[in-house]
């Protein structure tokens, strides 16, 4: 059985894009292939971002990408999780299907430390619900 392929896109490719692609990854691993990538790469990705999924037992060593590296590739499905990414996401990517699911940017949060550990959280937790039930329902 092929899998099929998903992008997920945001700005940086630091957080939530690269939180999207390790849980699909993980957890539906057997019919998809998640990858992702930024309009405006950050240099690396964020450390907590790395943590939270480490948290659910992810490990994940992912490096930011421009999305200009996926010029000649096709995916089944891309999914915009910001909202400037929905904007800026060019035309050629319409070979596959095209969804926006937008999340709060966990880099934004301010405070405490441990209240900007508990924004990645959520928002790691809201990609796994929303982002794998999305996907659950377009089965391969």
């Amino acid at each position: 059985m092929n899998k099929k392929k998903v992008l997920f896109l945001c700005t940086g490719n630091s957080c939530r894009s690269q939180m999207a692609e390790a849980i699909v990854n993980a957890r539906l691993g057997t019919f998809w292939k998640a990858y992702s990538a930024g309009t405006h790469p950050s240099d690396q990705v964020h450390p907590l971002a790395i943590q939270v999924l480490q948290e659910i037992g992810i490990d994940h060593s992912g490096v930011p990408k421009h999305l200009n590296q996926f010029l000649n590739d096709s995916f089944d499905l891309v999914i915009t999780v910001c909202d400037d990414a929905a904007e800026e996401c060019p035309a050629w990517f319409g070979d596959g299907k095209r969804v926006h699911i937008g999340f709060t940017d966990p880099a934004k949060a301010e405070g405490r430390p441990e209240d900007v550990l508990s924004v990645f959280r959520q928002v790691r937790d809201q990609i796994s619900r929303q982002i794998l039930a999305y996907l659950e329902d377009h089965p391969s």
